[in-house]
């Protein structure tokens, strides 16, 4: 069996760890597509991609192309002279067009961390623990114009514990993902790739995550903001203002005790009221300072916090 030469795009962490795990399993990479270097930190320095950090120390020899848009011509005639099998894409941040998606012999293939038709888009981790799902899961689909809506090669699903953070979820995703993607290569080799259409009915969106969103409504149940908090955490972090300075908080747990939304309801706990039900908070980080427990940050209090 002769497995496919692929090109691998990719950006995040996420893809990084894919692309490190290809190479590990001896898979014919021709070149690596990846997002331009982009400003990092207080000094804005120019920082590549995870992605292109692999590629760097993995596959020195590997061509590693960065386009500003996967549309330019000068981009794609450097695909077609490749002459790659497949393209497989992780996570790479841009809109393939049809030109692109059309040279390989083999096609293009998605890892989507869902399962879909359900969350399809930019921000499927952090949709579905937002929503409160119980679920998910992990596909590798063939690519078609249309944003994730190519037929379902293989999928997996795992169960969602009830605390578990969009950082933790993005790791057993992404440790799934790697046998899975592996499979299907070997089914792209041996010849007998199947795939299954999506269900139209079934589809939903998970549009891009803002940073606004993380602004915590205390009039809310407690149940909801315990969700944002987890889909929230490690980044961008939910949010709200205490002596008007952010305040953010990473880790909480459901309280069933009822209390004046945003009021502080004990003086031994960080336990704040909410529309339904009450948050005890975890892990917090207020503005210009480390995280910290809730409880380190709470005994350095001179008076009781308001929540706003």
């Amino acid at each position: 069996m002769k497995l496919p030469t692929i090109v691998f795009f990719g950006t995040p962490l996420f893809a990084g760890d894919i692309l490190e795990f290809l190479i590990d399993n001896k898979i014919s990479i021709a070149a690596i597509v990846t997002q331009p270097d982009r400003p990092k930190g207080r000094s804005l320095q120019l920082t590549p991609s995870f992605v292109k950090q692999v590629a760097q120390t993995r596959l020195p020899n590997v061509p590693i192309l960065q386009p500003q848009k996967a549309s330019e011509p000068e981009f794609l005639t450097q695909l077609q002279a490749l002459s790659a099998d497949l393209y497989v894409v992780v996570a790479f941040g841009q809109i393939l067009p049809q030109k692109l998606l059309d040279i390989p012999s083999m096609g293009c293939v998605n890892v989507h961390a869902s399962l879909l038709p359900k969350y399809r888009g930019a921000a499927p981790i952090q949709r579905c623990l937002m929503n409160g799902e119980t679920e998910t899961g992990v596909c590798v689909q063939k690519m078609v114009k249309q944003l994730d809506a190519g037929d379902v090669i293989a999928e997996t699903k795992i169960s969602i514990p009830p605390e578990m953070t969009a950082g933790e979820l993005e790791k057993v995703l992404c440790d799934e993902s790697k046998p899975l993607l592996l499979s299907v290569l070997k089914a792209f080799g041996e010849g007998t790739v199947t795939a299954t259409p999506q269900d139209p009915a079934q589809v939903t969106y998970a549009a891009k995550i803002e940073p606004e969103e993380g602004e915590i409504d205390w009039t809310k149940s407690a149940e909801e903001l315990h969700n944002l908090i987890r889909a929230f955490n490690p980044r961008p972090g939910a949010w709200c203002s205490v002596a008007g300075k952010r305040f953010k908080i990473f880790r909480a747990t459901v309280e069933k005790q009822q209390g004046t939304p945003r009021a502080f309801l004990s003086p031994k706990e960080l336990i704040v009221g909410c529309g339904k039900d009450a948050l005890k908070l975890l892990q917090v980080q207020p503005e210009g300072k480390p995280r910290m427990l809730a409880a380190d940050w709470l005994r350095g209090l001179s008076s009781s916090p308001l929540f706003e």
